[in-house]
């Protein structure tokens, strides 16, 4: 187990190394809270059933900064070994005049591999575009490549990815737009989505308090023309079936953050504040929030209700 933990703290700090390029598709600070939106194959990771609802605004203080809205559901099937996992999730996006929204419902299947767990996700759903023409402020009104009023367009998109995870410590690839969609908006203008491919890891670490512990998580995003790498290290402290953690987050040649979150009662709760690091600005940063809910629900439990006659007693 040391051993694995040693390689995930090797691969932290090759990938600090490697500069960073431009951001694409949707980008989330708390991305190791998020990873049932990147990669299908968590869902039902935990055997239980989880919430999770995620708001963050990027560059604030600017005029149509990025504003992203994220709610998902993952549920692992009562069945046993709860094997089978499903998942649920609606993301917003806007960008400027640009509105992206996604659907998805997805599947996974899990297996016990090396002591640990082997899973295999997809993630199918609609993708749709808007694009508000309406607002546009041109020198050619009457340019035919830009659309005067608002144009909308769909597309069906399809996510995959698979994941092994242990008791401390994890790692799984997937990749998001398999099919490559195509949105046509209007009659003369099509917006063409290139598939992305994301490489996620990370792992408990105790120390010898046991009340504290040390998780190290990172990503690595690319659509083969651009990508980006994050490096997070997060302290928890946990007593009383209660946890608080606070810890910073590193991509090279593009940002730092700060985190600080924890989980009370079963409501998970994280605050991110992104400073870029390429000329941006120290108040012109990005706000990351989430807040989620953890429960036990078995729906295929039976005889929950049932109870005995006393006549029969």
């Amino acid at each position: 187990m040391r051993t694995r933990l040693y390689i995930l703290v090797f691969c932290l700090l090759a990938l600090a190394s490697l500069p960073s390029q431009a951001q694409f598709d949707v980008h989330f600070t708390h991305y190791w809270a998020l990873q049932g939106y990147y990669n299908p194959a968590v869902a039902g990771a935990s055997g239980r059933m989880n919430i999770l609802g995620t708001y963050s605004l990027q560059m604030a203080g600017y005029t149509n900064a990025p504003a992203t809205m994220l709610l998902t559901a993952d549920y692992a099937l009562p069945t046993e070994e709860k094997r089978h996992g499903v998942s649920a999730g609606l993301l917003s996006d806007k960008i400027g005049l640009f509105n992206n929204q996604r659907i998805f419902g997805g599947y996974a299947y899990r297996m016990p591999l090396w002591g640990g767990n082997l899973a295999m996700g997809v993630h199918a759903g609609i993708l749709d575009q808007t694009f508000d023409g309406s607002k546009v402020n041109a020198e050619d009104t009457n340019d035919p490549v830009l659309p005067s009023a608002s144009v909308d367009g769909t597309a069906f998109d399809l996510s995959a990815g698979i994941i092994y995870t242990s008791r401390q410590f994890y790692a799984g690839i997937a990749s998001m737009h398999l099919t490559a969609p195509t949105i046509k908006l209007g009659e003369t203008n099509e917006i063409n989505i290139k598939r992305s491919y994301y490489f996620q890891a990370g792992g408990n670490i105790r120390l010898n308090n046991p009340l504290l512990s040390v998780q190290p998580s990172v990503q690595f995003m690319s659509d083969l023309v651009s990508w980006r790498a994050d490096i997070t290290a997060r302290g928890t402290y946990t007593y009383d079936e209660k946890s608080y953690y606070v810890g910073l987050t590193y991509s090279p040649f593009t940002s730092v953050a700060l985190l600080l979150g924890g989980e009370i009662n079963s409501v998970r709760f994280g605050y991110a504040y992104e400073l870029f690091t390429n000329g941006v600005g120290l108040i012109q940063g990005s706000h990351d929030l989430f807040v989620g809910y953890v429960m036990d629900l078995d729906l295929g439990k039976k005889g929950k209700n049932k109870h005995k006659s006393v006549r029969i007693l």
